[in-house]
């Protein structure tokens, strides 16, 4: 189905990313996946290029224009050029953490952080998942104690002293090697929900320790790391709005996080089944291509449905994310479906490869190991249904 989801413009920037992803990242991806990581460089590049911070203002370097569509082709772009592993830290930098900075930075903060996050000298990663406590949000258990005075947190003249101590440790974190600004999610109160807060913990901080790169299924070169926090000292002036306020912060700001990564499914999805398409009117068996067998021909229309009803609802939900109508279990449903879509599409893709797709150098084969993850990170589907039916009365 024709799409009229995009401007000309959006066009011409997603073409103009996919001209640097084919320059400056197709060909050292293979490289980069061996490595465990992606160079700090290509954020830096992008950068330069105007790839990050789109909706930042003119004023702190960025694009200046509020419309999630133009992260949306990007992530598109992302799939199609098959660097799933580099390019979720780019979308991770774009589409998950900078949401935080612009909504809850004040001025000071603002002309510190947004420069660098626009240029991409200051790489951003956000930790909330720690050993104990994934999808519980509440569970966690990272302290920061006030220490010192400085007028009461969330005042006016609080970054003139006091700091908070904090002790915790974090896992899972995309860009956790590579970050420089780490939007972390700590106790500061009993309370489940009014204690937690929302602190920037900065690359350099004495106690502040990244452990291993983490060896994953897939997305190899998206570095995945552990981090420990040890009497690390984090001035008040680093909280992101007032203190108590950090659960709600996140309850905000995750349908966007999951929005994403349901663009991201749909898109990777989209590129297994072009991919594949290709390759069952140029693979022959017996005397004959396997695109011209009947059982070929059902399974990629109903992957052709599928993707088109998928991207149809994806559409309408940027629409309305941009309108600021976008509800939490709007995105629920986007997000496991859309995931679960991903799963079951490139599953099937692989199947139509034969023994090749089993082979890493066929871009089928990482897809589904790269696929896997998304039905976990950024709530599970489980979690997801869950949401979903609390919408629904239940």
């Amino acid at each position: 189905m024709q799409r009229k989801h995009y401007d000309a413009e959006h066009e011409a920037f997603g073409e103009a990313f996919r001209a640097f992803a084919d320059k400056a990242i197709v060909p050292n991806y293979m490289d980069w996946e061996r490595a465990g990581i992606t160079p700090r460089e290509v954020f830096t590049e992008a950068g330069k290029s105007g790839f990050l911070g789109m909706q930042v203002p003119e004023q702190y370097g960025g694009g200046g224009v509020d419309d999630f569509r133009f992260n949306q082709i990007l992530d598109e772009q992302v799939a199609l050029a098959g660097i799933t592993g580099s390019g979720l830290g780019i979308t991770l930098h774009n589409d998950t953490c900078l949401p935080y900075f612009l909504t809850y930075c004040n001025d000071e903060q603002s002309q510190r952080w947004l420069p660098g996050i626009v240029s991409g000298e200051l790489i951003t990663a956000i930790a909330m998942t720690e050993p104990g406590a994934g999808s519980d949000l509440s569970g966690i258990r990272t302290s920061a104690k006030l220490d010192g005075n400085g007028g009461t947190p969330g005042s006016e003249g609080v970054a003139a002293g006091g700091t908070y101590v904090v002790n915790g440790s974090k896992t899972f974190i995309t860009n956790g090697i590579n970050a420089d600004l780490v939007v972390t999610a700590v106790r500061t109160g009993a309370d489940k929900h009014k204690g937690m807060s929302l602190l920037i913990l900065e690359r350099g901080m004495d106690g502040f320790e990244r452990g291993r790169n983490l060896d994953k299924l897939g997305m190899h070169s998206q570095d995945t790391a552990e981090l420990s926090f040890t009497d690390v000292r984090v001035p008040v002036a680093n909280l992101l709005g007032a203190e108590g306020e950090g659960f709600a912060q996140l309850v905000k700001k995750l349908p966007q996080e999951r929005m994403s990564i349901a663009v991201s499914a749909v898109a990777e999805a989209q590129a297994a089944f072009q991919n594949t398409l290709r390759y069952v009117q140029d693979r022959k068996a017996f005397g004959t291509t396997i695109g011209s067998f009947q059982n070929t021909k059902f399974v990629l229309a109903e992957i052709a449905t599928e993707i088109d009803v998928a991207q149809a609802f994806i559409d309408r939900c940027v629409d309305r994310l941009n309108d600021g109508e976008l509800d939490v279990a709007d995105a629920a449903k986007a997000k496991w479906w859309c995931t679960e879509l991903q799963g079951r599409v490139i599953d099937r893709c692989l199947q139509l490869h034969g023994g090749y797709g089993y082979m890493t150098e066929y871009p089928v084969s990482r897809a589904y190991a790269d696929a896997r993850v998304t039905r976990i990170y950024g709530g599970t589907t489980e979690i997801m249904k869950g949401v979903v039916s609390k919408s629904l009365g239940l």
